[in-house]
């Protein structure tokens, strides 16, 4: 019965990470283009999800497992690293890169970064078959080009418009997201098992991560640079619900953990799901149906390909104890 509460949790996150770009896009225009003030925004949205309502609840009812200094630490770095990979995207947007090929490689880097940590912590290297890197290459690619050939402005700038030095800055940024959020399942698996399976901690340390590192580093760059800022309350609205869509994410992520599922086959459904919801919320949008070309749905049908296959042939390695 607890396993077959990971598909539906696996879609929860996907469907909450598929909006939330969308989400901050609709906010970007009520925030006179500050980037920052939304990466603030997101932390404080995490904030209140991640940090305020587990407290009351453990304070109220509590729950299985307990406190670690590991378990604590190795949540705190998935927070961290998932902050991080947030960041990178806005820098890389900043720098001049456009979210028509910045997502793609995110998505399609991501979830075999993903793969390998999840093998080498748990020591599965060399169980996983051809079958099963198949379906993970499958998903990458199909969740890249799902993204990528949506139709977009003939005006989009292309990256060689960007010189060597911007190149160089959009591409390093993407690659440290990818990392980033390709080690966040491991690492927040690895926290939540050292806290003897507990769901509500782990979401904690994540949220305190994020307050950190959106919150608390932002403020101070903002306040240095001394900039006026400037917002709208819908501004303000968007942008809050990016980050309460990219902290329910978190949770499901979580709570499929503790109901069975392990990093090496859920974070690469998670991934090749994220870009198929965040495209076809573009499609409504722009009643795009009758634009899409012929590649975008053979990536859409390479993404459902693959994950059948991720989630067959998945190494079974050693399966953890959840409490």
């Amino acid at each position: 019965m607890r396993a077959t509460l990971v598909l539906p949790l696996v879609a929860m996150t996907f469907v909450c990470w598929g909006m939330y770009g969308p989400l901050l896009h609709h906010g970007r225009s009520g925030m006179g283009g500050n980037s920052l003030l939304q990466f603030i925004l997101v932390g404080l949205a995490y904030f209140a999800i991640a940090v305020v309502v587990p407290l009351i609840w453990l304070k109220m009812k509590g729950e299985p497992g307990r406190w670690t200094m590991r378990g604590a630490a190795w949540s705190f770095a998935a927070g961290v690293v998932g902050a991080v990979g947030a960041l990178g995207v806005i820098f890389a947007l900043m720098s001049g890169g456009s979210p028509v090929y910045v997502m793609p490689l995110v998505f399609g880097l991501a979830p075999v970064v993903n793969t390998l940590v999840s093998m080498l912590m748990a020591r599965t290297l060399r169980e996983a078959g051809k079958i099963f890197m198949t379906g993970v290459v499958l998903v990458a690619v199909g969740g890249a080009g799902v993204m990528y050939f949506k139709p977009v402005a003939a005006d989009t700038p292309s990256i060689w418009e960007l010189g060597i030095v911007g190149m160089w800055s959009v591409l390093s940024s993407i690659a440290v997201t990818a990392l980033c959020w390709g080690a966040y399942g491991p690492v927040l698996h690895k926290g939540q098992m050292k806290m003897e399976g507990s769901r509500l901690r782990p979401f904690l340390c994540v949220g305190l991560a994020y307050f950190a590192v959106a919150v608390l580093v932002p403020v101070a760059a903002l306040a240095a640079r001394n900039e006026v800022v400037e917002f709208t309350v819908s501004g303000l609205a968007w942008s809050f619900a990016a980050g309460a869509a990219g902290a329910i994410g978190a949770l499901g992520v979580i709570l499929a953990f503790n109901f069975g599922g392990r990093p090496i086959f859920v974070m690469p459904l998670v991934f090749g799901g994220a870009p198929v919801v965040n495209t076809l919320d573009f499609i409504v949008e722009h009643q795009a149906w009758g634009n899409m070309p012929l590649m975008f749905y053979v990536s859409l049908v390479a993404v459902i390909t693959g994950a059948v296959l991720v989630l067959v042939f998945a190494p079974k390695g050693h399966a953890a104890k959840s409490k």
